[in-house]
């Protein structure tokens, strides 16, 4: 569940396309998300069947960047078996600005 105001980090959005599949994301730009699972109003609540048709968020895109390494680390004790890998991961961060 989202509000105004909240920001929040996605994987990485595409630089080409139209929207949520693939949307134009650079900084400072917007963006909106079309393919909405669940909409709720206080008690009013609308699940999608796949999609809520109609809903949109629109958010502003902050910032395009990688998050901390993680390390991967293998090891097999008595076989000299170790094996070490990191992975940065590429995240978009965004603002939701309407829903």
């Amino acid at each position: 569940m989202v509000f105004v105001g909240d920001k929040l980090r996605v994987e990485k959005l595409s630089s080409k396309g139209g929207s949520a599949s693939g949307g134009k994301a650079e900084e400072g730009s917007s963006f909106d998300f079309d393919k909405v699972l669940l909409v709720a109003d206080g008690d009013k609540v609308e699940v999608g069947t796949p999609y809520v048709s109609g809903a949109k968020v629109t958010t502003k895109v902050l910032k395009q960047a990688k998050d901390k390494k993680k390390i991967v680390f293998r090891y097999h004790s008595k076989t000299r078996y170790r094996k070490k890998k990191g992975h940065r991961q590429l995240y978009t961060e965004v603002e939701i600005t309407r829903v």
